[in-house]
């Protein structure tokens, strides 16, 4: 039986490199654009401490491929990763990273939080939104259980006072950082960059929940524990899990963009990478479908 034709959106659906993060950069574009989406999220600089980063240094012939690969396939860059906002991160030394992802024609750049100075970082990550502003690139505050920035109060404050920065939206941190869908709902729609969707079970996983002899992709470590090992590697797709996806859905602007990231290496042994990413498609419109039926439903008690 022919899989069935993706179905159309009225906002921009992308699959993030976390969800592949051993199919280089060019090859990624084009297994997205197979796969139905129309934007990815790509890792142009490690977020992990020993991390292989791919070669996407200005001026690289990966670099070079994948914007052309980007322009053959229509597939625009929805977000660049990752700028680690460390006490020590010379903000200098990123526009290295921004001007790559100016050259990808990036709408975000996602940093992660590292420094335990909460005031110091909102500092610097306003210096990086000021920094970044001539790339046309919006830096992103992301939140996790296992970084320093571990409440959405907290990402939203600082994307707040950043000048222009945005809050990105991850379902999986969102539940294990403890926020609530109430929450979302009364952040600023100014402050949002876009929300990735995956699943998992409500509660979180312990050390013996889960295999310990994972490899994960490009030498990633899983520096925070089981949280960590749960979100590089052990997410599951949209709709396989408890996660009220649909409820998010509801509280955010209809257009706002949706990325899949859900790295599932026991998955990954079963499917090939393209095999992979179409699975990841066909969960994520069955999940907007049931946003759709659910809006409509709501509309539909409202006006009788």
């Amino acid at each position: 039986m022919t899989p069935a034709a993706p179905m159309r959106w009225q906002r921009a659906l992308g699959l993030d490199h976390l969800t592949l993060l051993d199919i280089a950069p060019p090859d990624f574009v084009a297994l997205a654009a197979g796969a139905g989406f129309d934007a990815v999220g790509l890792r142009i600089a490690p977020a992990t401490a020993d991390e292989s980063p791919w070669p996407m240094s200005p001026g690289s012939r990966m670099l070079a491929d994948t914007v052309a690969r980007c322009r053959d396939t229509g597939v625009t860059v929805l977000d660049t990763e990752t700028i680690r906002l460390t006490p020590r991160t010379d903000l200098a030394a990123t526009e290295a990273v921004l001007h790559a992802a100016a050259e990808l024609n990036a709408r975000h750049l996602t940093t992660i939080a590292e420094d335990p100075d909460l005031t110091r970082l909102s500092d610097r990550f306003a210096e990086l939104t000021r920094i970044a502003a001539p790339y046309g690139v919006r830096p992103l505050i992301e939140f996790m259980a296992y970084k320093t920035v571990r409440t959405l109060d907290d990402a939203v404050a600082i994307a707040a006072r950043s000048g222009g920065g945005g809050v990105l939206l991850d379902a999986l941190h969102i539940r294990r950082c403890g926020a609530d869908i109430g929450q979302v709902a009364r952040i600023d729609p100014v402050l949002l960059g876009y929300v990735q969707l995956c699943d998992a079970p409500l509660e979180p996983p312990g050390e013996a929940d889960l295999p310990g002899d994972w490899v994960l992709p490009r030498g990633q470590t899983p520096d925070g524990g089981a949280a960590a090992l749960e979100a590089r590697a052990g997410r599951l797709l949209p709709g396989e899990g408890a996660l009220p996806l649909t409820e998010l859905l509801s509280v955010l602007p209809a257009a706002i963009p949706v990325a899949v990231e859900a790295p599932r290496l026991s998955l990954r042994d079963r499917l090939t990478p393209a095999q992979f990413a179409a699975r990841a498609r066909r969960s994520l419109d069955q999940v907007l479908a049931q946003w759709r039926d659910a809006s409509a439903a709501r509309d539909q008690r409202v006006s009788d």
